[in-house]
């Protein structure tokens, strides 16, 4: 079921920028490098090109993009932790989890011409190689604001192998409960060049608007598709949800208002 936007126009590739995620351990345990390559070429069916690695870090090349990997013997500071982890309602134990975690993983993926979404999928499949083949316990992504914990992160990404978006890996939907109306906002569209999106109490459960926001997003980064204030949408012709550019609510900077 797809969405019938008024007016529908198709973005130029999306800017270029880093995109960096970090896989957590405890006990001193690390990546492995030989066995996150073995398992992009049997899992993803992914040839690797340009390896060098060394004893804490690695480089190589996967579809277009360069993959720079490198072991920091130290905890993500855990104000950043607990800061992200009381809106994670998808990780309840975060903190308790990873209190003790002593060694992270920088996975950055460099700026390349590929689009956000080539390249968003190329670092989900290297984060699955890294968590398949280690005791990883989650990956913290601060620019999107998600912590996830390792059996949601390789069950997501199973979606990739259908031509789905795993939206939950590369956005935050952040969802807020008021006394007769609720609002919901995503975190991370920038990073696709979209403007955030967000209902501002709108007369539906929590669990409707994050589902309905969810499809919206996916539907915008799936099909690239640029809004403009004044446009409506919907699943269908009869449907039209006004789409509104103002002054963010729940986010910085200006967002799409979608009012029902």
């Amino acid at each position: 079921m797809g969405f019938f936007k008024k007016k529908e126009k198709q973005e130029e590739t999306a800017k270029s920028n880093l995109l960096l995620a970090m896989p957590m351990f405890n006990n001193d345990e690390r990546f492995d490098v030989d066995k996150i390559i073995a398992y992009l070429k049997s899992d993803w069916g992914i040839d690797v090109t340009d390896i060098d690695k060394s004893a804490e870090s690695a480089s190589f090349s996967i579809q277009g993009e360069t993959v720079v990997l490198a072991t920091i013997a130290a905890q993500i500071p855990m104000g950043d932790i607990q800061g992200t982890a009381q809106y994670a309602y998808n990780w309840p134990t975060a903190v308790k989890d990873l209190e003790n975690h002593n060694v992270h993983a920088l996975v950055t993926i460099l700026s390349n011409n590929n689009t956000a979404k080539e390249r968003f999928a190329v670092l989900t499949k290297v984060l699955t190689a890294i968590l398949a083949t280690s005791n990883c316990i989650g990956v913290y992504q601060g620019t999107q604001s998600l912590l996830i914990p390792k059996a949601q992160y390789l069950d997501s990404a199973e979606a990739l192998k259908s031509d789905r978006i795993p939206l939950d890996l590369w956005i935050y939907i952040g969802i807020r409960r008021g006394e007769q109306t609720n609002s919901a906002y995503s975190y991370g569209l920038t990073a696709f060049d979209k403007l955030e999106m967000e209902f501002v109490n709108a007369p539906m459960s929590l669990r409707e608007l994050h589902t309905f926001l969810s499809q919206i997003c996916g539907y915008v980064i799936n099909s690239n598709v640029t809004f403009k204030s004044g446009e409506t949408l919907g699943y269908t012709a009869e449907q039209k949800i006004k789409i509104t550019q103002s002054k963010g609510k729940f986010v910085e900077g200006e967002s799409f208002k979608l009012e029902l």
